[in-house]
């Protein structure tokens, strides 16, 4: 049976900022499991998968689990690890 999904500590904030900002939306599918990402953030028709990492943990902390490096290493689209809004800001606004 599969356990709860495990929820980075600053999701909640991270998505709280996110959707404050006009023009995105956010939908969050970290309970899906299987290695999906945790976020997905649309802006100008585009979609963005993000997996959150909590930046505040120390490196060894962050890696992705044996099922994210799956699901990473088979996703042909767009994805990406960010560790803070700021890095989540700097893909979605393509800076």
């Amino acid at each position: 049976m599969r356990q709860a999904a495990k929820i980075d500590s600053n999701q909640k904030a991270i998505v709280k900022s996110l959707r404050g900002i006009p023009g995105v939306t956010v939908h969050i599918t970290s309970q899906l499991g299987d290695g999906f990402v945790d976020i997905i953030v649309g802006r100008k028709d585009v979609n963005y998968l993000i997996e959150l990492k909590d930046g505040d943990k120390p490196p060894s902390q962050r890696k992705l689990t044996p099922d994210e490096e799956i699901w990473h290493s088979k996703w042909k689209g767009q994805k990406a690890v960010c560790n803070s809004f700021e890095e989540v800001f700097k893909i979605i606004m393509n800076k």
